[in-house]
């Protein structure tokens, strides 16, 4: 596909994927929810504890990227600006990401609920970058949370071979935490290692940045996911951290890849054990999209995947 775009198909087919299963955070429950079934993808009936969007549709971690992907449609000139503007159209006030963040303020005040959203449920860096936005500020990014929204936003913009320089002032629009951001470009390493033939890009990543003071602790992290490799992974996910952040979220999902032979089984693997698969998956889905091609993905899940045609278009 035209500008690796293979890779940010991955990462959207594997949210989507997992979407009706986003934040179940007991393990056990989530088992009955999937038992007797060999795919579990796509879930006709919502089990989100959360929010209960249509089946196909993705998270709010990749829609983010789909806003990107639009933008860049749109054209490559002014994108920081086009982009903001975006967010506040897909995002902000008017839109159902906002009036179900108004509602679930109104919701904090009744003792005791817990409903599910009908609707898409608005992240924390979404939220702040939306007010950061509106409020004119210069830094729009949000600061409160270590979590994946500037990887998922920086995606597609990689894959049109922009910088890491740029990718970086990318991810900010979005986030300006050190932490997330660090992790992002991480991750962009990585898959860049995969789409120029690595075979192992994880080995090649530490070989490649073990003596680098930047990427320390990342490649700590790694050595430390390593150790526990045999593991069974819904175990190591709920050891390394099943919910949204860093370095939890890193380190689960190189932890199913490390574990995995093929797209399909590592996003499946990731689904599974729960908590916040879909932060998971957005890198896992890309990373084996990278690694393995376009025809790893399963054609069926392609399919489900209401944002996969307007990716498919631009070939």
């Amino acid at each position: 596909m035209k500008n690796n775009l293979h890779v940010f198909l991955g990462s959207t087919v594997a949210d989507a994927a997992a979407r009706p299963l986003h934040w179940v955070y007991n393990q056990k429950k989530l088992i009955s929810y999937i038992k007797g079934k060999k795919d579990f993808t796509f879930l006709k009936k919502n089990k989100s504890p959360f929010y209960n969007i249509k089946s196909g549709k993705v998270s709010g971690y990749n829609d983010v990227g789909q806003v990107m992907f639009q933008t860049l449609i749109e054209g490559h000139q002014n994108i920081e600006k086009r982009f903001k503007r975006n967010i506040i159209k897909n995002f902000g006030p008017g839109s159902r990401y906002w009036k179900n963040y108004n509602l679930r303020a109104k919701y904090r005040k009744v003792k005791d609920w817990r409903g599910i959203l009908k609707g898409p449920w608005i992240h924390q860096n979404i939220i702040e970058t939306v007010q950061n936005i509106k409020n004119k500020k210069k830094v729009t990014g949000g600061k409160k949370v270590n979590e994946s929204d500037g990887y998922c936003a920086a995606l597609p913009f990689y894959l049109y071979g922009c910088s890491f320089k740029d990718l970086k002032k990318i991810i900010s629009l979005v986030t300006i935490s050190k932490i997330s951001i660090k992790y992002a470009l991480a991750k962009f390493h990585l898959i860049d290692l995969a789409l120029k033939g690595s075979k192992d890009p994880i080995k090649d990543f530490i070989l490649q940045y073990k003596k680098n003071v930047y990427f320390k602790s990342i490649i700590k992290g790694i050595e430390k996911v390593k150790k526990i490799k045999t593991k069974p992974h819904p175990l190591a996910v709920k050891k390394l951290g099943m919910a949204c952040s860093y370095p939890g979220t890193f380190e689960s999902s190189i932890h199913s890849i490390i574990n995995s032979k093929n797209y399909k089984s590592a996003v499946l693997k990731t689904i599974k054990a729960g908590g916040c698969n879909c932060s998971r998956v957005n890198f896992v889905g890309a990373y084996f999209s990278a690694l393995k091609g376009y025809n790893s993905i399963p054609k069926i899940w392609i399919k489900k995947t209401f944002a996969a045609k307007k990716i498919l278009k631009i070939r």
